[in-house]
């Protein structure tokens, strides 16, 4: 998966943002609708979509999409 489709991956995730408004850059933590809801959201992806655990820990040291992004199985 290149980091262009993860990023519209999680674009998808944020349901109030506008189609495209997302980067790799994205700091999705600053994006007002952030909450522990939409944490256990991407925790949920990453298990169901990527066969991958990321833990709390891991999720706390992202900020960006491109962060989120390293922590997909190589």
């Amino acid at each position: 998966m290149t980091i262009e489709e993860f990023t519209q991956k999680m674009e998808s995730v944020f349901e109030d943002e506008l189609p495209g408004s997302f980067t790799p850059d994205t700091d999705f933590r600053n994006i007002a609708t952030w909450s522990s809801m939409y944490a256990l959201i991407i925790v949920a992806l990453f298990e169901t979509d990527f066969k991958t655990t990321v833990t709390g820990d891991q999720l706390r040291k992202c900020s960006t999409v491109r962060d989120l992004y390293q922590l997909l199985p190589k």
